[in-house]
């Protein structure tokens, strides 16, 4: 059984879960780039009834019987939930308290992922943000 925390980024919505979690999944699949702005999605899978929210969650139906939930104060983006899966709601992975304890066993979608992703491991590293802008501050 896992105890596991998380929050949106501004910390108004918080959430707790003790129990089981039924998946770990990467999704490539459009509508969550489109979601999160983002080349992929990584979810938890837990059972709605043993997850408990802080705070004021927002949702939108992104497709038929399909909800994305947010925090209306910073816009982090918390869950996915659908009909499709009533005994399940996908939390984002990156909204745990210690998000470097997820490990996904799983990806999904594959036929849209960003084929750029592959690249990634060849491009130069660096441990903080380094580039100089490309307009001189003083103009923007």
């Amino acid at each position: 059984m896992a105890s596991l925390a998380g929050r949106c980024m501004c910390g108004a919505v918080t959430w707790t879960y003790s129990g089981e979690v039924t998946r770990n999944l990467v999704c490539h699949c459009a509508d969550c780039q489109r979601a999160t702005s983002s080349p992929l999605t990584a979810f938890l899978g837990l059972r709605p009834q043993q997850l408990s929210w802080t705070g004021d969650v927002r949702h939108y139906e992104s497709s038929p019987n399909t909800f994305r939930g947010f925090c209306p104060s910073c816009g982090t983006r918390l869950y996915f939930r659908s009909d499709r899966w009533p005994h399940e709601i996908h939390v984002h992975a990156a909204t745990m308290t210690v998000p470097d304890d997820y490990r996904p066993d799983a990806q999904v979608f594959l036929p849209s992922r960003m084929q750029w992703l592959d690249q990634l491991s060849s491009l130069p590293a660096h441990d903080g943000f380094r580039q100089k802008p490309a307009v001189p501050a003083e103009s923007l």
